[in-house]
């Protein structure tokens, strides 16, 4: 099966075919609408043959279809048929989710991705859960985007940054026990060459598209990597093994 995984961020729609040796993009920003990432992609994957689609979407998803107009870009997303105007079969899940697919190693994983906002996703035992921690209050009225998205590396610069995604980390940590974290999206780089807290590391942009690969690929058991945690019930997105 061919696959085309489209990564809508902030500021860039990524796209890559599972035939293709290298990704292509184009710019997204603050009016990007539905329509008009439709006709980029269709543009820039004129020449690839793909048979389905995966999307990660930057904002809630349910049932695959998106819940929440998304705070960085433009308006239209909710209700909007993906599958009619990309003539293709779509899976689309949060863009997190599907970095964190892309990152999962077994165990229970919690992800956070460092763009223009700030992505999370938790995945216990295969099942991933996107998670929306962003626009919760973290310190003196602002929430955690406010300090590790875009708005928090320009208010803060990059050394008070840095300590602030660390304390992050450890306090989303503590309250959801992770065996480890995964600190992805476009800003982690800016964290190469610092001294990470322990279980935690870098993630590579790349694994996006490893993740929407894996979202149409049969269901396997994934591998454990640390002590399970406490069971949890809510409904969740099969992680899929690495092939």
């Amino acid at each position: 099966m061919k696959i085309l995984v489209i990564d809508i961020g902030g500021q860039h729609v990524k796209l890559l075919a599972s035939d293709a040796s290298e990704p292509r993009e184009f710019v997204s920003g603050s009016r990007l609408s539905p329509q008009q990432m439709v006709r980029g992609v269709l543009e820039a994957s004129r020449d690839w043959r793909y048979q389905v689609v995966s999307i990660g979407y930057p904002g809630p998803v349910l049932h695959g279809r998106p819940v929440r107009e998304p705070h960085n870009l433009g308006r239209g997303w909710v209700g909007f048929d993906f599958e009619a105007a990309l003539g293709h079969p779509v899976k689309l899940v949060n863009d997190a989710a599907m970095q964190a697919i892309g990152s999962y190693e077994g165990g229970t994983m919690l992800f956070l991705g460092l763009g223009t906002g700030l992505g999370s996703a938790l995945v216990v035992d295969g099942r991933v859960e996107a998670m929306e921690l962003a626009h919760l209050p973290f310190r003196k009225g602002r929430s955690y985007e406010d300090y590790v998205g875009m708005r928090g590396l320009g208010r803060l610069g990059s050394k008070k940054w840095r300590k602030a995604v660390f304390d992050v980390v450890e306090a989303l940590r503590a309250a959801l026990l992770p065996d480890y974290v995964v600190l992805g999206g476009g800003n982690a780089h800016r964290l190469e060459g610092q001294a990470l807290p322990a279980q935690v590391r870098l993630g590579d942009n790349a694994n996006a598209f490893v993740g929407g690969f894996r979202l149409w690929a049969r269901a396997a058991p994934a591998p454990h990597a640390g002590p399970r945690t406490r069971s949890r019930t809510r409904s969740r997105t099969h992680a899929h093994s690495p092939s």
